[in-house]
């Protein structure tokens, strides 16, 4: 039974934008991740983060607050070391380095994070692969740029049919996972997989670090969950450009 099955059958569940994504100027107060004893799940898994920005920052931070191994690799080597050594606990390398996670989280933008699935195809072959991008065409603001009838993840998963990729982590921003939460609410990460295991996974990480997985459906539904990611991104002019809002399902 996997962990969404546990939750359709009634027991309530531990209460949760691309590398491009700014964060907020002033950067919050880490919110700890409870302890092993209180999560769903106590195994601690090994996190592969490609990227160094902003959105790597904070998945990062969500994941060694909650006791995770974490390891950052980036085409900038001196970047990932920076950030690994401003974390504390990370290790680092070049985004060629032998990958040592389990779970593989791609944090750079479609095309970066599309690019890098070609390129470590086989590395990546049997991993769980989390794509948080949203394709938004940042030369107009206006669109997504991937097929009306697709998503990143979709395309990603195509470049890496041995892997199982789950979309995550890509209706919240930077800053708000440095925090832990939004207004005292925990965040909310949706996710969309068609491997149950791997989407399992992923969520006993998002859940283990503080954070509420929703399970958003097949991985086709990354479609929307991009819509949304986009949406949020796009109003954030009118709410003071503070990317320190997140998108919540309340009531349930």
């Amino acid at each position: 039974m996997g962990l969404f099955d546990r939750f359709r059958r009634g027991k309530t569940p531990a209460a949760p934008a691309p590398e491009a994504t700014p964060a907020s100027e002033t950067t919050p107060t880490p919110t700890p991740a409870p302890s092993s004893s209180t999560s769903r799940s106590s195994k601690m898994t090994a996190i592969t983060i490609i990227g160094a920005g902003n959105m790597a920052r904070g998945i990062a931070t969500r994941a060694l607050a909650a006791g995770h191994d974490v390891q950052v690799l980036a085409r900038d080597e001196a970047k990932a070391a920076a950030l690994a050594g401003e974390l504390g606990g990370a290790t680092s390398g070049a985004q060629t380095a032998p990958i040592t996670g389990e779970i593989v989280v791609l944090a750079l933008p479609y095309d970066a994070n599309l690019a890098v699935a070609g390129e470590r195809r086989d590395d990546l072959a049997g991993k769980v692969v989390v794509d948080i991008s949203n394709p938004v065409d940042f030369a107009t603001f206006d669109r997504l740029v991937t097929p009306d009838d697709s998503s990143a993840a979709q395309e990603i998963q195509k470049a890496i049919p041995a892997s199982k990729v789950v979309k995550g982590f890509n209706i919240v921003f930077a800053g708000t996972l440095v925090a832990g939460q939004v207004a005292g609410e925990k965040l909310d990460v949706a996710l969309a997989a068609d491997d149950a295991e791997a989407k399992d996974a992923v969520a006993a990480l998002v859940e283990s670090a503080g954070m509420r997985a929703i399970d958003a459906g097949p991985l086709k539904r990354a479609h929307q969950l991009e819509g949304v990611g986009f949406l949020h991104m796009a109003v954030q002019g009118q709410l003071g450009n503070t990317w320190s809002t997140a998108v919540k399902i309340i009531g349930a």
